[in-house]
């Protein structure tokens, strides 16, 4: 569909079977044939319709209210609108009780699952494993589906490189590459091969674009970020998720040098319609329309409209501001017909693609509903794919997994016994997941410890919101840390405090966690600190005091069995880090692929308070990106690079010199030594993530075009420049060998 939004620009393609009165239900036409039919059918009114996309469940809007709107033919789409009873009979009413039958698109938040809960999505990224990141997107897609949904707002594509900003749990870290990898992946495990299959839904790549640049990691708030830094770090993913045949298309809640995504005419007509050639859906975020008028770019309703439909959005989310004013607009000369023609086609045609008027109940069959929800398969795959995106910080002397000859655990911390900040905000609050299927980090470990182990609980604080509270309750926690031979220690943030609207201040572990591990640490117990998070935190005491630290995430449905699974061997980590973990918040942003600076060399070559570095504190993080430890050790040798034409010919041996199975990401990283612009330090240019046993070595091998190795030029344009190249292999982004290489 990248070139549908030629259909109608000025009119419409005669027709020689135009006249017909089924031709647009008639399958044997295209659906441009189809489309066209339809719309000289439609009054001005029923095409504006087609536009309005509501909620079912808001403050305004009640059942009657819908069930009046769609019957009239007023309703293009809904949101909020699950399950195959309810949503049959929306849909009745649209197709069986409307002037044209026209059939209702279901749209809904399907972010990380829909009934099964997989891992967040940056946690998920932290896999690494693209085949399994594609198949938990078409398991959402199936279940979702099989509950009468046609399209997910997802996947979300922004990069950000502030975790104060809670919305980075929905995205997939802080590289272009590894994202737009990962949005291929999601956009293909949606839609799947065929959209007209009923176990798959349409993508909704957002938000375009720019929206994770938020001032000081404040949730909607204002961006202000170059051209250049726009092109080589955030429009990428957007390619991909294009490259992908994504369907629709979210706009930013954010501006872009001063003017609203929504209303951006550049942004949207110039750089996503024309310049990526992007004919599918674009719809707004919730009541984006109304938004224009707070900011003070638009008068009223009227100008709103105008701006928006003028910079080709299609969809008005909830505000139903197209609905109360396009007619108007129209009978007025304001707006050309023409412009709603060109919308309303780009929803019909989706709908058509989605096989919704060969038979608009396809998605709506009970017993497949019942059947496929959590089904024992779409189970054991996200407990796969939690223990997958957990990643081994830290393991001292090799304390995990934990031996047979350990038998007393006490598990502390009051995240060991929760449910719902597993699942993060989306999976907690607009999952269809029920919270009792959901079992706890303690639970699991009691379900899957060693026979004859003892397992000992204390929440040692209580965890509600960011005060301390219940540091009364620590001395019962070291009271079973006395007792126990090791302590594991779940730390984290409760699910509602990331996610969207989630933004923190500080990255400090909230509460009286600190306070807690801090009193478990004195009394010199083995600790084993589990950290259940949507965001990365100032963890320096966190590995301080811990003796091995597994950072889980936010990891789903079946995250507490993951979690189990590895502290005990049955799973081994292969987790990598996709975001850069700082010491502190001053650090922020801080992130690999910095822009190199004319004093970087100090920091190599001498300490200086002229480095480009803090008087008070490292510049070094945390954890880098791409880091993550494994109960294997794997050696890397003979990294060899050759050159032919315009490609890079990389190769590495990785040896598991260890005795256990294990999983190792293998990552290669470009340097750009001179350019006509000034260059990011390294930039991941590749990764493979490969399955050893003991004792085993491969061969990785890479293969670089110079189309990889373009740059944006001082005219902003994309293109490769001749010179010499450093590129770079190892487990993680500070870990590297490297090797010059010249191509001309």
């Amino acid at each position: 569909m990248k070139n549908f939004n030629l259909l109608i620009i000025i009119g419409f393609i005669a027709l020689s079977a135009c006249n017909s009165d089924s031709l647009y239900k008639d399958s044997n036409y295209s659906i441009m044939e189809r489309t066209e039919d339809l719309l000289q059918r439609m009054t001005l009114e029923e095409k504006v319709a087609q536009l309005n996309l509501i909620a079912a469940k808001s403050e305004t809007n009640d059942a009657e209210y819908i069930d009046r709107e769609i019957r009239k033919g007023k309703v293009g789409c809904v949101l909020k609108s699950n399950g195959v009873e309810t949503n049959y009979h929306l849909q009745r009413i649209a197709v069986e009780e409307s002037r044209l039958g026209i059939p209702i698109m279901f749209q809904e938040d399907v972010i990380h699952g829909y009934k099964t809960i997989f891992p967040s999505p940056m946690a998920e990224a932290c896999s690494w494993n693209l085949s399994s990141i594609r198949t938990a997107a078409s398991i959402a897609a199936k279940e979702a589906a099989a509950s009468g949904i046609h399209l997910t707002y997802a996947p979300m594509v922004d990069i950000s490189r502030d975790p104060r900003w809670g919305r980075i749990v929905e995205g997939a870290g802080e590289d272009p590459y590894l994202s737009s990898c990962i949005a291929y992946e999601r956009v293909k495990g949606f839609q799947g091969n065929d959209l007209s299959d009923s176990s798959t839904i349409a993508a909704c790549a957002k938000h375009f674009i720019g929206y994770g640049d938020a001032l000081a990691g404040r949730d909607y708030n204002i961006g202000d970020f170059s051209e250049r830094e726009m092109r080589e770090i955030y429009l990428d993913p957007f390619k991909a998720a294009i490259d992908a045949d994504v369907k629709s298309i979210m706009c930013a809640y954010s501006a872009i040098d001063g003017i609203p995504a929504t209303a951006n005419e550049e942004i949207l007509v110039d750089l996503l319609r024309n310049e990526l050639e992007f004919g599918g859906l674009l719809i707004t975020d919730w009541r984006t329309l109304e938004n224009l008028i707070k900011i003070g770019v638009a008068a009223d309703k009227t100008e709103a409209v105008l701006q928006a439909i003028n910079a080709q959005v299609d969809v008005d989310m909830v505000s139903e501001f197209y609905s109360d004013k396009l007619v108007e607009l129209v009978q007025t000369g304001k707006i050309d017909e023409s412009a709603v023609d060109r919308a309303a086609a780009r929803v019909l045609a989706l709908k058509f693609e989605l096989g919704l008027f060969d038979d608009p109940y396809k998605y709506l069959d009970k017993k497949r509903e019942e059947t496929v929800q959590s089904s024992f398969e779409h189970l054991q795959f996200a407990r796969k794919s939690a223990a997958e995106s957990m990643v081994l910080l830290k393991n001292e002397n090799n304390i995990l997994p934990i031996q047979e000859t350990i038998k007393h655990i006490a598990v502390i911390g009051p995240l060991a016994d929760r449910k719902k900040d597993l699942m993060s905000w989306w999976g907690a609050e607009y999952s269809q997941c029920n919270v009792d299927d959901v079992t706890s980090i303690v639970e699991s470990i009691q379900a899957v410890v060693n026979t004859g182990t003892k397992i000992s609980y204390e929440q040692g604080i209580i965890l509600d919101g960011f005060e301390k509270k219940g540091l009364e309750l620590i001395d019962e926690a070291v009271a079973i840390a006395n007792q126990a031979d090791v302590v594991v220690l779940v730390l984290g943030e409760e699910y509602w405090m990331s996610g969207e609207g989630g933004s923190v201040s500080e990255l400090s572990l909230p509460g009286a966690q600190n306070e807690l591990l801090e009193a478990i640490h004195k009394t010199g117990k083995p600790i084993i600190t589990v950290l259940v998070n949507g965001r990365p935190f100032d963890f320096r005491k966190v590995k301080e005091y811990s003796n091995a630290i597994l950072e889980a995430w936010q990891p789903g449905t079946m995250g507490g069995f993951a979690v189990a699974d590895i502290l005990f061997g049955k799973e081994n980590p292969s987790g990598k880090l996709v975001m850069t973990m700082p010491l502190n918040t001053g650090q922020i942003p801080i992130f690999y692929n910095y822009r190199r600076t004319s004093h970087d060399f100090y920091i190599r070559e001498e300490q200086s308070r002229f480095a480009n570095n803090y008087l008070d504190i490292s510049t070094e993080p945390l954890y880098p990106f791409g880091y993550g430890l494994s109960y294997s050790e794997f050696e890397y040798s003979n990294f060899s690079v050759a050159v032919k034409n315009d490609s890079i010919h990389a190769s590495v041996d990785v040896k598991n010199i260890s005795s256990v199975a294990g999983k190792e990401v293998v990552q290669l990283y470009v340097q750009d030594i001179v350019a006509s612009v000034a260059q990011p330090h390294i930039r991941l240019k590749g990764f493979e993530k490969i399955t050893l046993k003991a004792g085993e070595q491969k061969t990785v091998e890479f293969q670089l075009h110079t189309s990889d190795l373009t740059l944006i030029n001082k005219e902003m344009k994309e293109v490769f420049e001749k010179g010499v190249f450093e590129i770079f292999v190892g487990p993680n982004s500070v870990d590297l060998v490297g090797i010059q290489v010249e191509i001309n």
